[in-house]
Formats: structure tokens, C-alpha cells, sequence
């Protein structure tokens, strides 16, 4: 009922060239349809080839998009959040009130859910969850979820009725409840420290949802098993019951030409991160191709003003002004990365169009530099009391093609004559100057969530702090789309944000980021959670 699994990531490698060229020499390639040839069929182990290995199965922590992707399969959540609508619906929770300004949510459990150690998902349970996830563990190192705002306590109203307050409104917490932030987990695995729940431990974190981790190979490979006795699939899913699958075995491939020559040679049957150098290759053998959007915080160079050199917002904005966004999506990605018109991506929640903010205009941001008393040097690099205006930037490992991203507009800003040194981000310092904004002013990131929440998350002082801000303002804006239980009032908030943000030329959105995924034609039932993680449960193979 599968393919063949591959058993090590020196076999992936060793078939990469012959995929190649058995891909160019093929006459009958698979239509790639990706239309079921019938029901759907129960059995077989998918092989799935992952960019790069997880760090941690702590659900706050599983935003990498390697964590997500285990824990999305591995947990069940009170909520579902319908990926096409946007809308929250029941899984765990079956209904669910929340009070007029936000503070207060009781929820409703099914009766029938239990982790896979068979203890129960009861509400004593649920309540130890979003106890740690929304107050943290220091004796254990388990943070607070960047998801959950205000949060103050739980009480436990009876076996299958958990109530949740907070100490200010709290109206993205319903929307938190559906996220892989918040995948429920056993009372047991809670008492885990933050170490481990890292790799080398995945066998020992016991979750809810359809699978289970049986062997892990640290660092290359997962093995994941159907659980048998999974019966609480979200009541708008038209599968219940067990997954399809009866397992599915992850394999960590970071070599492109290997995760798609291992594709297109019937070796791996789905891949994640088919870059977009390789995406006509994967469509013309007949493959299925997936982009589904991340809808957060776009692909973005934030602009870190307290480094001297940026404090200027003349310098910022002559930055902003001298970074062609379209060249750099023309000249490295495809269709599937439209170009960026605001902080926030266009399928975001909340989303306004900041365009004219963010204009291409080489010879304004010359005028700019001209104005901050930047002159060119002897080399064309801009100097200033006895200052070169040069930059550093380091790639951005877990981003789509950061290194070669970042040296193109290098060169773009080489034209206003500003120097940008691109560093890698293997370097021993790497975690550390990035939360210096001397020795790193411009950083490459991005988040995804679908809720108003996302941009709080980004850049709050408390949360990611991408822009290492002491911008006060910049947090009481971002504290009210967190805080403001008027869904209109909250999307105006948002909205604000976004404004602020391009007024004040802190960051450089570049594209909207997708997560782009391969499959073989004879894999189906495809899905994804609401920004782009894949969702396994309702895949089947017809071969």
C-alpha cells in the first residue's frame, strides 16, 4: 500500500542524480491529477522528507516549522480553525462561551478523547495545559505561549467543563485554543523540563491527536503510528475515526537536490520546502505541487533603529526606498511569493494595504542620504563623520532561499551606496549577535498565525522582539489589538500597527511566504492547518 520506505538519508542521496535523470527521460510521467481514483483506502507508510530537524515538541515552541509539522499530527486542540474560512470550530471543545469583554471563556469537552497513554482529556487535564501555556513553568523552563495573552487562571467547573479568566481582555484567545501552540498534551508529559522535550525525546512526549512517535534516529528520522483508538476528529471533518495511514516515516533531508530527486524517483512520496528554483521541475514530471500561505507577518528585513546608523528615520526610509521588492520576487521565486504591500501578508486578518509606503525609488533614497548628510566615499559606500554606512545582516536559516534573498538587495542598496555584508548563519556567534542590534541592525524573519495576534507576537517587547524596540508607542499599539474585545475596533488596531510601522520605515516587507510542499500523484487527501503545516490524518495512498 506504499512506497518503498527508505530506511537512511545516505540512501536518499545516493538516488539523487538517477532521479534526475530519470525524470528528464521519462515519457510517461504521472498525470498528477491529484484526483482520487476511488475511496479512500486504510493503509501504508508515507515517506516524508523534512528540510530540517525539529528542536523542540514543546507546543509553544513548535513555530518552527519542523515542530509544527510533528506536533500539528501529534495533538488534538480544544478548537479547529477551518483553514478555507478562517472560522473556529468544535474538536475537543464541543461548545463554548466567552463573556462580553473577553476575560472570561468556559468551555465544553467531549467525553470520549484520551492522550495515548490513556489517561483522559478531561478538564483537569485541559486546565493544566493552558496553565503552563499561558503562565509558563520557570522551575522546568517552559515558556509562556506567544499565542496567549493575559492570562490568569483556570478552573475546573467539572469533568468536562474547564473555565478559563484573564486578568485584561483577551479576545485572540479563543483563536490561540485552535493553534499547534496549544496542542494538548498529557498532564505527565507536562511536568517535563523544556530539555526534554527536545530531540533525542520525541518517543516520550504523549499527545491527542491521530499519531504517535514510536523510534526516532536523533537529528534524521521520526517513525509515526496510526493511533487505532483516535475517534475525535473536529465534527466538520467529513473522515472519522482513525487516520488513513497506518504510519508515516519522517526523514530529514536538507539537500534540495535530494528531497526532490528522491521525489521524482518513487523514493518519498511528500516533501516539504520545494524551493521555487525547483517548482516547474516537480509540475512538468507530473507531481503535485502545494503552496498553501502562512498569513502572519510577511517575509520581512526589520530595521533595528537603535543602532546608531539607523536612528535617523532618513536612513530608514532611504533603506525602505532602495530595496526593490518585486526584483528580488521576479528574480528568485515564482507566483506562489506575490510581493509584499504591508507588515502583514493580504490573507492576513486585518490587513491594509500599505503600498505607497513601500515604493521602489532609488533616486529618493539617494536624496534621503543626501539629506542625513551621507556622502559617498572613495568606493561609493556612503561615509559620514569618519563613518562607513555598512550593515550586516545574517541569513535566515528557517526562510526560503534567505542567503541568496539578502544578497540581492545587497546589491540593490550598493546602488544608494550602502554596504550590506550578508553573514551565514552556521557562525559559533550567530545566536548571539542577533540579539545585538549593533552587531545585527537589519534581521530576516517572518511569522504565521491567523489571527490579529500575529503582529503582537512579531514585534512586542514581551514576545519575538524582532526589532530589539525601546519604541513604548510601539508597544501600547500592539497591546491594544491584544487587549480590544471589539472585533472592529481590534481589526482598526491591527491597521494601526501596520501604520506605524510603515510611517516610522522600521521594516522592509519583501513577499508573502507560503509553505511549498510536493507530492506524488498517487498521494491524496493533502491538507493543511490554517498556515501551511501538513495535516496527515486524511491522507491515503491508491498505490
Amino acid at each position: 500500500m506504499s512506497r518503498p520506505a527508505v530506511r537512511a538519508v545516505a540512501a536518499l542521496a545516493a538516488i539523487a542524480t538517477a532521479a534526475t535523470l530519470a525524470s528528464c527521460a521519462s515519457s510517461s510521467a504521472p498525470s498528477g491529477s491529484g484526483e482520487p481514483a476511488g475511496d479512500p483506502v486504510t493503509g501504508g507508510t508515507l515517506t516524508y522528507l523534512e528540510h530540517q530537524t525539529y528542536t523542540n515538541l514543546y507546543p509553544p515552541q513548535a513555530g518552527f516549522y519542523p515542530n509544527g509539522g510533528i506536533v500539528n499530527n501529534i495533538t488534538a486542540r480544544l478548537t479547529w480553525q477551518n483553514p478555507e474560512t478562517l472560522e473556529i470550530e468544535p474538536w475537543i471543545a464541543t461548545e463554548w462561551t466567552v463573556n462580553e469583554n473577553a476575560t472570561e471563556y468556559t468551555f465544553e469537552l467531549r467525553d470520549d478523547a484520551t492522550f495515548s497513554d490513556g489517561t483522559p482529556i478531561d478538564a483537569a487535564a485541559v486546565a493544566k495545559n493552558f496553565d503552563t501555556y499561558g503562565l509558563g513553568n520557570p522551575d522546568l523552563g517552559l515558556t509562556i505561549s506567544e499565542a496567549i495573552n493575559n492570562y490568569e487562571s483556570s478552573e475546573v467547573v467539572d469533568d468536562d467543563t474547564v473555565t478559563f479568566r484573564f486578568s485584561a481582555p483577551s479576545p485572540g484567545f479563543l483563536q490561540a485554543t485552535s493553534t499547534i501552540n496549544s496542542g494538548l498534551l498529557s498532564p505527565d508529559t507536562l511536568d517535563r523540563s523544556l530539555e526534554e522535550f527536545g530531540a533525542g525525546n520525541a518517543t516520550e512526549i504523549v499527545g491527542s491527536g491521530p499519531f504517535v512517535i514510536t523510534d526516532e534516529k536523533l537529528g534524521t528520522e521520526l517513525t509515526f503510528e496510526a493511533r487505532e483508538d483516535y475517534d475525535w476528529a473536529p465534527p466538520s471533518f467529513e473522515h472519522q475515526g482513525r487516520a488513513y495511514l497506518d504510519g508515516i516515516h519522517l526523514i530529514v533531508a536538507p539537500e534540495d537536490s535530494v528531497r526532490i530527486g528522491s521525489l521524482l524517483a518513487g523514493q518519498a512520496d511528500y516533501i516539504r520546502y520545494v524551493q521555487a528554483f525547483d517548482e516547474a521541475r516537480v509540475e512538468s514530471a507530473g507531481f503535485e505541487l502545494h503552496a498553501p500561505q502562512t498569513r502572519g507577518v510577511n517575509n520581512s528585513i526589520g530595521l533595528r533603529f537603535t543602532n546608531p546608523l539607523l536612528s535617523d528615520i532618513r536612513v530608514r526610509q532611504a533603506l525602505v526606498a532602495g530595496v526593490d521588492a518585486q526584483e528580488v520576487v521576479d528574480t528568485i521565486f515564482t507566483a506562489n511569493y506575490p510581493k509584499a504591500t504591508s507588515a502583514l501578508s493580504s490573507t492576513a486578518l486585518g490587513y491594509k494595504d500599505e503600498s505607497s509606503f513601500y515604493e521602489y525609488d532609488p533616486e529618493k533614497a539617494q536624496e534621503l542620504l543626501d539629506e542625513a548628510g551621507w556622502e559617498p566615499g572613495s568606493d561609493g559606500i556612503r561615509e559620514k563623520d569618519g563613518q562607513r554606512l555598512s550593515l550586516t545582516v545574517y541569513e535566515a536559516k528557517p526562510q526560503p532561499l534567505s542567503k541568496q534573498t539578502l544578497e540581492l538587495i545587497a546589491q540593490q542598496l550598493k546602488k544608494i551606496g550602502v554596504e550590506l555584508n550578508v553573514k551565514s548563519a552556521d557562525a559559533g556567534t550567530y545566536a548571539e549577535d542577533i540579539q545585538d542590534p549593533l552587531k545585527t541592525p537589519l534581521y530576516h524573519s517572518m511569522v504565521g498565525r491567523a489571527d490579529l495576534d500575529v503582529i503582537k507576537s512579531q514585534y512586542h517587547t514581551q514576545n519575538r522582539d524582532t526589532l530589539l524596540s525601546d519604541d513604548a508607542e510601539l508597544d501600547r499599539l500592539l497591546e491594544v489589538v491584544a487587549s480590544e474585545p471589539d472585533p472592529a475596533e481590534r481589526v482598526e488596531a491591527s491597521q494601526a500597527v501596520q501604520d506605524y510601522l510603515a510611517e516610522q520605515a522600521y521594516v522592509i516587507p519583501l513577499f508573502e511566504e507560503p509553505q511549498v510542499y510536493g507530492t506524488a500523484p498517487y498521494v491524496h487527501g493533502v491538507e493543511f492547518e490554517s498556515v501551511g503545516r501538513p495535516l496527515f490524518y486524511d491522507v491515503w495512498l491508491d498505490e
